[in-house]
């Protein structure tokens, strides 16, 4: 890994949203947030210091995760 090899600023894992990368999804994404590994990250964004956590099992009308918006300090990392 080189130092300008990082994980996208920001990133979904909603295929639906425009900021999902099927790359970056294979090659595996880990999110430390406020210091703590987290592995319920739906989405994130680095430099505005904010994720979006799945509120447990409840889903929308539409069968997707309902979320959370918690701002903290988030660092990305491959995971590879």
């Amino acid at each position: 890994m080189t130092e300008t090899d990082s994980p996208p600023d920001r990133l979904s894992a909603d295929p639906d949203s425009p900021f999902f990368s099927q790359e970056a999804m294979e090659r595996g994404v880990g999110i430390r947030f406020k210091g703590r590994e987290r592995i319920d990250v739906e989405e994130y964004s680095v430099s505005e210091g904010w994720i979006r956590a799945a509120l447990g099992k409840k889903v929308d009308r539409r069968g997707k995760p309902l979320t959370i918006t918690l701002k903290g300090d988030v660092e990305a990392y491959w995971r590879s």
